[in-house]
């Protein structure tokens, strides 16, 4: 089996040279607990950042509100002077308050500043791909978001920003940004129990956008469905493997990031881009985000 083939295929990013490996790695769990400060084992944060790399991941989503600081000097420390071909995705748009809150900063200042702190804690002169983050902490916000968009186009003109991506929009703000600049990837909440933005993946596959879902096993809850289990179960795989199999699975443009700071769960979560689904395991799949509805119903 090829490694391609074991890391779910290839993607290319629109009007990009930036072709990516559909699994990649999610940084934020390099932090210590509640993403804040250092992690209680740096050298094993170390290594699982090596081992992803030496298993043929290409792409690390990062930000520098992760830690805050910590988990981009994590990224340096390991990995700089970093290899050809490794595509670095970081997030602006927030801060973390001295309460390890998650704060908005939208304002030209703050993307500005945002920019500088990432190039700095990663050692590098530019960011290959920025995600303009807004909204709330997992749900989109309607709004214009014109003016923080229009700071980073200026950023990516001045040399410091590759390639500009969305995070936590609505596709009403897809449209106004395609307006302002060349959109190549967006980044929401989605996963096998939360599937708002099914419409959207299409819209985007269409254009040849990349969708990067964030929390794909559930976030700070994992996902737990009986149904997840079964099918697991009948697979010999773990209910996360079977998780991160369907995104793959549900549409070519789904690039992946889960997270982990754990060398044995980043085995799990590569070995899950080899994992086939059966048509009846994705139709019994279907009926996670139907329960799911149905218990969010009042």
């Amino acid at each position: 089996m090829t490694r391609k083939k074991q890391l779910g295929g290839s993607f290319q990013l629109p009007g990009t040279t930036l072709k990516v490996e559909r699994m990649g790695y999610g940084a934020m769990q390099l932090a210590g607990p509640h993403v804040w400060g250092p992690p209680r084992d740096m050298e094993a944060a170390v290594r699982v950042l090596r081992e992803a790399i030496a298993a043929g991941i290409d792409h690390i989503d990062t930000s520098d509100f992760y830690g805050p600081h910590v988990t981009n000097q994590i990224i340096k420390q390991a990995l700089h002077p970093y290899p050809q071909g490794l595509v670095i995705v970081t997030k602006v748009g927030a801060r973390r308050g001295p309460d390890k809150s998650w704060i908005p900063a939208l304002s030209r200042e703050e993307i500005v500043a945002g920019i500088e702190d990432n190039l700095r804690n990663l050692g590098l002169q530019k960011v290959d791909v920025v995600n303009l983050r807004v909204g709330g902490f997992t749900e989109p916000v309607e709004g214009s978001i014109e003016e923080p968009l229009k700071v980073l186009v200026e950023l990516q003109r001045q040399g410091l920003v590759g390639h500009i991506g969305l995070s936590n929009i609505t596709p009403r703000q897809f449209d106004e940004a395609k307006r302002i600049t060349e959109i190549v990837c967006i980044q929401n909440f989605y996963n096998l129990a939360n599937r708002k933005d099914d419409a959207f993946i299409e819209t985007l596959a269409e254009e040849g956008i990349a969708y990067v879902p964030f929390f794909p096993l559930g976030g700070f809850t994992p996902l737990q469905s009986s149904v997840l289990d079964q099918v697991a179960e009948s697979l010999e795989a773990t209910p996360m493997q079977v998780a991160l199999a369907w995104l793959l699975a549900r549409s070519e443009n789904i690039l992946l990031i889960p997270g982990t700071s754990s060398a044995d769960h980043l085995r799990e979560n590569i070995a899950a881009a080899s994992l086939e689904l059966p048509a009846e395991a994705l139709g019994e799949l279907d009926r996670v985000a139907e329960s799911a509805r149905a218990a969010r119903q009042p």
